[in-house]
């Protein structure tokens, strides 16, 4: 069971980075100091933007279930 967890953790880590550098910077950190602040908003998010921001959070829940359950099988 343990490996299985681990195994969903991993995938679910990678994803989460993948997801993250996927968002568009939204200014005023350091994509602004090497230039990725110079693109215009067009007032709003896109569906995709909104769709991306979904499956990031899922993702995100599921990596923190996946963290309580091996802290909880670790423990036992």
């Amino acid at each position: 069971m343990e490996l299985l967890f681990t195994i969903i953790l991993v995938v679910a880590s990678v994803l989460m980075i993948v997801l993250v550098l996927l968002h568009k910077g939204r200014g005023g950190g350091l994509s602004d100091m090497f230039g990725g602040g110079v693109s215009s908003s067009l007032g709003g998010s896109s569906v995709v933007e909104r769709n991306l921001d979904r499956l990031t959070i899922g993702i995100g829940v599921i990596w923190f279930a996946c963290v309580i359950a091996l802290g909880l099988l670790m423990a036992y």
